[in-house]
């Protein structure tokens, strides 16, 4: 794999670092804080507007038709300006499991949908062995004209802006997907109070009609799609998490360079470099794993337990190399790395929420070690 960027591919990156860069005042999670939202609806409009949302959507639905590579570049970019918003879900779970699992005409309503900016919010709800759906449970009954969902799925980020829900539900003793219209009958939402920015709800279902023609992929195949829409978020938050890291280093570096203490810059105490050094490792070492992940995920001739091997050394690894670069840069900042007026806090709450993502670090780890032959933790 060669992770030397195309031009076309550079020009995204650097386009989003400068639009991202310019909108952090307002957009950041730290201005949009006090939103119910939890996101900047200007800069979403701005992101559409640009044909972000349609980046990876084929060009026949709409989209740009470049790749989901192209579109971890912007996710990358999120990632170190501390932008929250519904893209990575959207894009990269909701997108990607239509554009897999979808039959002609759902391919065509809601990937055109996503092009368009309209948003999908991911909710596992049931529950898959390892793994704790953290109380989530939603049962989908066969009605005349489709299925009846009740129950309760927890921790639905960007859940009460989504346009339509990816529900996985229990029907039977198999799972099944569903599309859901956020707005329909019977559906509440809960505000979480939890650490990271991507505005978690609990969303509550009710006696919920799902017209059949919403079911994605067959009755009784939505394990398939949810190992898609968790493959494919857990690698793009990997990319959300390499630029996080990426901005910390170098925030740590320039600080090191400008603060002084016994008359010389920290930066040139060996103790400093070392951190900087440390952390510089970590940031180039989770770049590579996660694109590797990232390009696996779409490359042709793949292996998919071979893919789903890299995903979860990424995941695994990058989870933890995130924290360390917080951690090392909160030790090079001092004391002013805590403060509320310091973005440094908000990247650690970032890490820690990012880590927990689509199956923490020790999850992954498990699953790499059954995969290879080795006890698990």
């Amino acid at each position: 794999m060669d992770l030397t960027l195309t031009e076309d591919q550079e020009l995204i990156r650097s386009t989003a670092r400068d639009v991202l860069g310019a909108r952090a005042a307002t957009a950041g999670a730290g201005a949009v804080a006090g939103d119910p939202a939890g996101f900047s609806a200007d800069l979403w409009k701005e992101m559409v507007e640009l044909g972000w949302t349609g980046l990876a959507v084929p060009e026949g639905h709409g989209g740009v038709g470049e790749g989901f590579l192209e579109a971890c570049l912007l996710v990358e970019e999120m990632g170190a300006a501390q932008v929250p918003s519904p893209f990575l879900h959207t894009v990269a779970c909701g997108a990607a499991a239509v554009e897999r699992h979808g039959s002609a005409p759902q391919r065509e309503r809601w990937l055109r949908g996503v092009a368009e900016g309209r948003t999908i919010a991911f909710a596992r709800a049931a529950p898959r062995a390892g793994w704790s759906t953290g109380g989530s449970t939603v049962t989908a009954t066969a009605s005349d004209d489709g299925f009846v969902l009740d129950g309760v799925a927890r921790y639905v980020p960007f859940a009460h802006v989504a346009d339509d829900l990816l529900v996985v539900a229990a029907t039977g003793d198999a799972l099944t997907a569903f599309l859901v219209d956020a707005c329909a009958a019977g559906i509440t939402h809960e505000r979480l109070d939890v650490v990271g920015p991507n505005a978690e709800h609990d969303v509550r279902f009710a006696g919920v009609a799902v017209p059949g023609d919403r079911v994605l992929g067959e009755v009784g195949g939505g394990a398939a799609v949810a190992a898609t829409a968790t493959a494919f978020g857990a690698a793009a938050t990997c990319a959300e998490m390499v630029g996080g890291a990426q901005r910390v280093l170098d925030r740590s570096v320039e600080y090191a360079a400008q603060r002084e203490q016994f008359g010389r810059a920290i930066g040139g105490f060996q103790a400093v470099q070392h951190h900087c050094a440390d952390m510089a490792i970590d940031v180039l070492t989770a770049r590579f794993i996660a694109y590797e992940a990232i390009w696996r995920l779409t490359a042709p001739g793949q292996a998919p337990d071979e893919v789903a091997l890299t995903v979860s050394v990424a995941k695994s690894w990058v989870s933890d190399a995130y924290q360390r670069v917080c951690a090392l840069g909160h030790q090079v900042h001092g004391a002013i790395g805590f403060t509320a007026e310091h973005d440094l806090h908000r990247h650690l709450q970032h890490a820690t929420s990012a880590a927990l993502a689509f199956g923490d670090g020790d999850f992954h780890a498990d699953l790499v070690a059954d995969a290879i032959g080795l006890p698990s933790s």
